[in-house]
């Protein structure tokens, strides 16, 4: 049996101890088998069941999934302490030196008169930490490894705030337009689906111009199409319903597109 010394209430220490000793020879065989790759999926998994339980404003579900998080980044932290690469406690020094370096507003001589303001102050500091010296610098930063969507949309904010937008919105609907027709003649032309100019390329403007518009209308386009996905579960939960027994595959497209029709109308 491992001795664990801690008493609760237990703290940051604590659960490095606790980690460092699931890890040891004497500890768990799981958890001295893990790595950053294979646990890499578990980290996504933690933070969106955490953001589940903050949609579901569940205190005591908010506090179990935040502990989930912070198991990930102790387990990743003392994996590079194994490796000598850092001391956990530079995590909690490198994000208190960040918070200091980037509120210039409140720890120096920066002032803020309300929170777009602050918002310009962060970004300042950020280029000024990051060594970024132009825009592109900064549109490249973005991670590769966001949802496509808040991707598409960090990148349209960055380019948008040195003026690389249209006046209006009704430009950029133009525009969305455009890339429409374009995805559609790539479609009816049968032209090579990966090829230049394919259907491959052109969704992917289509889809880029979508998330600009949501940009541009303070909208959070993520969010939007997972709210599009659980609208179109629900109507299709009706359509089924009001097909009764009869087998979906065994309607015609009309009589599809009329019960589809009925099911929005309910919603």
């Amino acid at each position: 049996m491992v001795n664990f010394q801690g008493s609760p209430p237990y703290d940051w220490e604590d659960l490095l101890e606790i980690l460092r000793l699931l890890r040891s020879p004497e500890g768990c065989p799981w958890d001295r088998e893990q790595t950053h790759e294979s646990i890499r999926r578990n980290f996504l998994e933690e933070t969106y069941e955490a953001l589940e339980a903050i949609d579901a404003d569940d205190p005591a579900h908010i506090c179990e999934e935040l502990g989930d998080v912070l198991l990930q980044v102790g387990f990743h932290a003392i994996m590079e302490e194994e490796r000598g690469r850092l001391d956990p406690a530079d995590v909690v020094h490198g994000v208190c030196q960040k918070l200091l370096f980037r509120h210039p507003h409140v720890f120096g001589a920066l002032e803020a008169k309300d929170g777009e303001q602050a918002l310009v102050n962060w970004e300042v500091q950020k280029k000024a930490e990051k060594g970024h010296k132009t825009t592109a610098d900064s549109l490249e930063a973005v991670s590769a490894y966001l949802p496509a969507l808040w991707r598409a949309e960090k990148i349209s904010k960055k380019s948008n705030q040195v003026g690389f937008c249209w006046d209006s919105i009704l430009g950029g609907l133009d525009k969305l337009e455009e890339e429409v027709g374009e995805l559609r003649e790539a479609i009816l032309e049968g032209k090579d689906p990966q090829g230049p100019h394919g259907a491959y390329e052109e969704l992917g403007d289509v889809l880029f111009m979508a998330a600009r518009i949501a940009q541009m209308q303070g909208l959070d386009p993520e969010q939007a199409l997972h709210d599009a996905c659980g609208k179109f579960n629900s109507r299709f939960r009706t359509v089924e319903t009001l097909a009764g027994d009869t087998d979906l595959t065994t309607l015609s497209e009309q009589a599809l597109v009329e019960l589809w029709q009925q099911a929005k109308e309910q919603s």
